[in-house]
């Protein structure tokens, strides 16, 4: 019985405090709400000025082995990128490493980087099984494939963020961590 008056006297303390967060949610807009606001225009716009990097055109599972035989004959891993030009983060991510000339270098000599298309719905749950599931991470997300072809690391993409873009360090220590120098030197 104890447990039960308990139990009422706890719901009858926290009723109002919820009817007012929930009256609250009518307000006028706040300033984390006006931000809000602000990033999906930017979103909108970048998804309007981007260049679409995502060919829809082409099977992502020819793509991979493409870019695999090409691993195999240069010594040289994958990366995927995983997204699709419905996205605005993917957009900026791909303008933001074609613009630094570093990240480019360094993507250039160590990689072999494809921009692998999944739909905004109906995705392939055969290609996202073989990747590791990295949607679960949201988009972009950035597989790392051995010349075998093995997942040697999935990457969240809202770990490089900064802002409304990216943060050059953070990106630039993510692809060199993945270098074939930096693993052997691990060993």
């Amino acid at each position: 019985m104890k447990k039960v008056i308990l139990l009422l006297m706890v719901l009858a303390l926290t009723a109002p405090a919820w009817a007012q967060q929930k009256n609250s949610k009518k307000s006028t807009p706040t300033l984390s709400n006006q931000a809000n606001v602000q990033n999906v225009q930017k979103e909108n716009k970048d998804k309007e000025h981007l260049p679409k990097v995502y060919d829809e055109t082409i099977s992502p599972w020819e793509q991979i082995e493409k870019a695999l035989s090409e691993a195999n004959a240069t010594g040289r891993k994958v990366i995927c990128q995983v997204g699709g030009n419905w996205c605005p983060w993917c957009l900026r991510f791909a303008d933001f490493i074609t613009k630094d000339e570093e990240i480019a270098h360094v993507i250039k000599e160590n990689y072999v980087y494809i921009h692998v298309n999944v739909p905004k719905k109906d995705r392939d749950l055969e290609l996202m099984k073989r990747l590791g599931n990295p949607g679960r991470f949201g988009y972009p997300v950035f597989v790392i494939l051995d010349e075998k072809g093995n997942v040697l690391h999935i990457q969240n993409s809202s770990y490089l963020e900064e802002g409304t873009s990216y943060d050059r360090k953070k990106v630039l220590e993510f692809f060199i961590a993945w270098t074939k120098k930096s693993i052997e030197n691990i060993r």
